[in-house]
């Protein structure tokens, strides 16, 4: 079964933190990483740059207009994901429970099923 981990930030949570705590974060990803490359689980993962980079395309009386910035004003954003292959959902949980992020108040990870796939050779 193929999961998405998704990591779901808020910038303030995550300037407030000390340079060590961020630190420690990224080492903690990097030890998430190994741990889950180790044991066959993991298939990917991204980082994502700032929502203040994207682009939104929508439609605007019928015509598809692309507009500078995030489809909707949040206080959490997407951060990146890692999408993993585990055996069960209750298996995704436990992974996403050692992802850094998770032990932040005001930050989390969203657990979500992959229900179709395309385009990759597997």
């Amino acid at each position: 079964m193929k999961f998405l981990l998704i990591m779901n930030i808020n910038p303030k949570v995550l300037e407030s933190l000390t340079e060590e705590e961020q630190a420690a974060i990224g080492a903690g990803h990097g030890d998430f990483i190994k741990e889950i490359s180790a044991s066959g689980e993991m298939i990917s993962t991204q980082a994502l740059a700032d929502p203040s980079a994207s682009v939104t395309v929508r439609a605007v009386d019928g015509v598809p207009t692309a507009t500078d910035g995030p489809y909707v004003e949040a206080k959490e954003f997407i951060g990146g994901y890692y999408l993993v292959d585990v055996d069960s959902k209750e298996r995704a949980v436990e992974l996403a429970k050692k992802i850094p992020d998770a032990g932040i108040p005001g930050l989390g990870i969203e657990v979500r099923q992959v229900m179709f796939e395309a385009g990759s050779e597997m």
